[in-house]
C-alpha cells in the first residue's frame, strides 16, 4: 500500500500539482517554507488517517536518536556521528541544497499532503524530483560538537506543525490517529479527530500521576504554616462522609481515653463517601480499626474511614469527592455498625468538627491555619465572613 492510501478525506481529496510532474518551480526548490500548490484547491480541509499505515509506511528520521521538542515545533535529534537520516514517509524530494541557516537541508513533499524537513546534514544523498520511500536513507547526519545532530520539522502548506501530533517524541512511534488540516486564511489549523488509543491512555496516566503528586506533597514544605480555606470549596469539591448519619461519639477524651475521630451511625452496609478528591494511601485490615481506608487530599489533609464491612477502593486509586469508597460495618473493635471518621495532618489527628458542621452535615465556612512547632501542630479556625451566604 502506497502512502497516498493513507489520505482518507470526508471533506476533500488533496491535489498536489507538483506530484504529477518530475520537477518543482525554482521558488519551491529554493525556499523551505512555501505554500503547497493545489493542496486546498477543492476544499478548505483534508484529513490524514495514520491508523491505516503499515510499519513499512513510516520511519522516524533517526531511529536510534534521542529527540527533544523545541518551542518552534522543531525536533532536535541527537545521535552518533555519521548516522543515516531516513525519510519519514514516501514522497518526492522538493528541496535539496545548502541553506545559510539550516546547513544542508532536504524537504520531502509526501503523498499525504505533509512535508518534512531535515536540516544540518553533513551530506545530502538525494536530488530534487527524486522519489523516496519511507525509511530510505536520504542524508548523512551532521554534527554539533562531538555529537551527531539533525533538526527535523513537519509542515502543512509551508507552516510548521507540532510533530507530537503525528508521532511520540519519546518512543518515536507513529500515532495511530486521524488528523484534520483546515485552511483559515493564511493559517492552517490541525485537529485530532480520532485520537491514538495508546497516546490517550498515556496522557491519562500522566494526568493521574500529576494529581497524585499534588495530593501527596508535604503541606509544610514551604514553611511551618499553611492554610486551608474551606469557604472557597464549591459543591462537588466536598462531601459529608455519611449522609443522614447521627453522631454517636465525638472527638476527644472518652472514658479516660482519647477518641481520635467521630463516630457516625446510619444503617448497616450504608454507603461511605470520600470527603474530598484525593488518592487512597491505605485500604486494608488495620488492627482495631477493622477494614480501614486512608485518603490523602490536595489540601494536605488526610481522612480515614474505618470499621467498614467492605472496602470498595484500593491503594493507589484516585477518588472524587462523593465517590462511594466503602460500606458501614463493625469490623475491628466495634460494638455496632458505624463509621469511625478521622481527620489527620502530618499523621496527627484533629477534630473533624473543625471541617464539618455535623448538625447540618455541611462544610464549615472557615479558614484553618495549621502551624507546626517541633513535633506538635496547632490549628486556628477563623470564620470567613466573605463567604457568608455561599
Amino acid at each position: 500500500m502506497k502512502m497516498k492510501h493513507l489520505l482518507v478525506s470526508a471533506v476533500a481529496l488533496v491535489t498536489l500539482t507538483s506530484a504529477t510532474k518530475d520537477g518543482f518551480t525554482p521558488l519551491e526548490q529554493q525556499q523551505i517554507s512555501i505554500s503547497t500548490p493545489g493542496l486546498f484547491a477543492r476544499s478548505d480541509a483534508f484529513t490524514v488517517d495514520f491508523a491505516a499505515a503499515r510499519p513499512s509506511d513510516y520511519s522516524f528520521p533517526l531511529p536510534v536518536g534521542k529527540a527533544r521538542l523545541t518551542d518552534d515545533n522543531t525536533l532536535e535529534i541527537s545521535t552518533k556521528r555519521g548516522d543515516a537520516v531516513k525519510a519519514m514517509f514516501g514522497g518526492t524530494v522538493r528541496l535539496s541544497r545548502h541553506h545559510p541557516k539550516h546547513g544542508n537541508v532536504i524537504v520531502v513533499r509526501h503523498d499525504n499532503g505533509l512535508e518534512t524537513v531535515y536540516g544540518h546534514n553533513a551530506q545530502n544523498l538525494v536530488k530534487v524530483g527524486q522519489r523516496v520511500k519511507a525509511g530510505q536513507t536520504i542524508a548523512i547526519v551532521g554534527a554539533c560538537g562531538d555529537q551527531g545532530f539533525c533538526s527535523f520539522a513537519i509542515m502543512v502548506n509551508g507552516g510548521r506543525i507540532n510533530p507530537a501530533t503525528i508521532l511520540s517524541v519519546e518512543s518515536h512511534r507513529l500515532l495511530r490517529q486521524t488528523i484534520m488540516c483546515r485552511k483559515d486564511g493564511e493559517r492552517v489549523s490541525l485537529t485530532v479527530t480520532h485520537p491514538d488509543s495508546e497516546q490517550k491512555a498515556f496522557a491519562e496516566r500522566k494526568a493521574v500521576e500529576r494529581k497524585v503528586e499534588s495530593y501527596t506533597a508535604n503541606p509544610f514544605a514551604g514553611g511551618n504554616r499553611f492554610t486551608v480555606n474551606l469557604a472557597t470549596l464549591n459543591p462537588g469539591e466536598w462531601c459529608y462522609p455519611l449522609p443522614g448519619a447521627k453522631v454517636i461519639s465525638r472527638y476527644g477524651r472518652r472514658g479516660g481515653r482519647m477518641h481520635s475521630g467521630v463516630d457516625l451511625k446510619t444503617t448497616p452496609h450504608d454507603k461511605i463517601l470520600a470527603a474530598f478528591d484525593g488518592v487512597v494511601t491505605m485500604s486494608q485490615r488495620y488492627y482495631a480499626y477493622g477494614n480501614y481506608i486512608k485518603i490523602r487530599h490536595a489540601n494536605g489533609i488526610e481522612t480515614c474511614y474505618s470499621h467498614n464491612s467492605k472496602n470498595l477502593v484500593k491503594k493507589g486509586d484516585v477518588v472524587k469527592a462523593g465517590q462511594v469508597i466503602a460500606l458501614t460495618g463493625r469490623t475491628g473493635r466495634a460494638t455496632t455498625e458505624h463509621l469511625h471518621f478521622e481527620c489527620r495532618i502530618n499523621g496527627r489527628t484533629f477534630d473533624p468538627g473543625k471541617i464539618f458542621d455535623h448538625s447540618n452535615q455541611a462544610i464549615k465556612m472557615e479558614q484553618l491555619t495549621f502551624t507546626k512547632s517541633g513535633s506538635s501542630i496547632s490549628i486556628k479556625s477563623e470564620r470567613n465572613y466573605m463567604a457568608k451566604g455561599k
